[in-house]
């Protein structure tokens, strides 16, 4: 029942952090107690709420895990390096290095810190984000038209009702033409965040708010939370589209599902029949979840494709890893043949890995431009 993988970082903070200090052994043996616990997170989180992916503890708890559990992977990686250091300089000649005691204090109150400064950045509103994208033929009514891009907003505990207020009021003062959600909008049941989500019902927009899911509504009863999302206001784009005119010009904001979707007997995207009798010709801004697939939206002749799901990577040098598992694709703008991806690090996060750092999260205002 344990979950190793995590164990085995607290097991090295234990082992080469805590263990080597000059300490009482009944105080080491409490503190790697409460280290193995907080290692094991994400087993309290399934015990809570039957999933690993809805934390349903207060809310201080679920900071407090996180900032441990935070603490602990990057206290590690600090461990190590003294560890390694020690290694080169004991096999040179005349070698021979003892790790000081303040050295790894040092790297426990750093790694603290940090872990403190990273759920402070996760938890915030997101500060808003300008990116101007030229499209080459954009026809001129929409040439300053606005997106705002919204996504992964995982509300829960850690992100409840007054923080999805703020967001939403935010949002709204921006004043954009639409505004888009790339899906992950919860973490946990319709019974358990029906209060946090009720704020997005204020959501507002000239051209509307349209919306896709993310792979995380396929963990919480997908259909009733679609249901409950088109009741308040949000239109979702499950492989169809909308189109959006000004001044006799059609723009066409189409949506797919998510890709994990047929894993619990729902349709995966199809961009095919997303775009069925779309006008011909017609500027297409694709809202897709996961930036993977972004390639095949290209060749569809895809203007635009907004999409999250990575995070940003959450960490600097993390996002190099998370990047491997989305095609290259973890944060930012990247030009993919003819079209324009822009991935967002997301307007909050899981509350499972609830830390960033060098990747902060955005409400991303889309601007769109004609090139030249």
């Amino acid at each position: 029942m344990i979950r190793l993988i995590p164990s085995l970082p607290a097991a090295y903070v234990i082992a080469r952090g805590v263990w080597p200090m000059p300490w009482p052994v009944p105080l080491k043996l409490g503190l790697a107690a409460l280290l193995l616990g907080a290692s094991q997170y994400h087993l309290w989180s399934r015990l809570s709420s039957g999933s690993v992916f809805a934390p349903e503890f207060p809310r201080p708890v679920v900071i407090l895990f996180n900032w441990a559990f935070g603490a602990i992977a990057l206290a590690a990686p600090m461990l190590l390096a003294l560890d390694l250091v020690a290694l080169v300089l004991l096999v040179l000649p005349g070698g021979g290095w003892a790790i000081p005691t303040a050295w790894r204090s040092a790297a426990a109150l750093a790694s603290a810190l940090l872990a403190a400064i990273a759920v402070w950045q996760a938890l915030r509103v997101p500060p808003l984000k300008d990116v101007t994208v030229t499209i080459p033929n954009l026809p001129p009514g929409f040439d300053g038209f606005t997106i705002l891009h919204l996504t992964d907003l995982h509300i829960s505990r850690l992100f409840p009702a007054p923080w999805t207020r703020r967001v939403v009021a935010r949002a709204n003062a921006l004043g954009a033409d639409v505004i888009a959600v790339t899906g992950d909008f919860i973490d946990g049941s319709l019974e358990a965040r029906r209060a946090d989500v009720a704020p997005l019902e204020d959501l507002r927009a000239r051209d509307g708010v349209w919306a896709v899911p993310g792979n995380h509504e396929y963990f919480f009863d997908h259909d009733a939370w679609m249901r409950h999302l088109e009741g308040l206001g949000i239109r979702i784009l499950a492989n169809a589209h909308t189109v959006l005119t000004r001044d006799g010009a059609a723009l066409v904001l189409a949506g797919v599902t998510d890709r994990s979707a047929p894993a619990t007997g729902h349709p995966g995207p199809d961009l095919d029949a997303a775009l069925a009798g779309a006008p011909a010709g017609a500027l297409i801004v694709l809202l897709d979840h996961q930036p993977a697939q972004a390639a095949r939206a290209a060749a569809r002749g895809v203007a635009l494709q907004l999409s999250g799901h990575t995070h940003g990577g959450m960490i600097r040098g993390l996002d190099r890893l998370v990047a491997r598992g989305n095609s290259g694709f973890v944060s930012g703008a990247y030009r993919v043949g003819g079209m324009r991806l822009y991935v967002s690090n997301g307007t909050a996060l899981w509350p499972g890995f609830a830390l960033r750092l060098g990747r902060p999260s955005e409400l991303t205002r889309i601007t769109l431009r004609c090139a030249g």
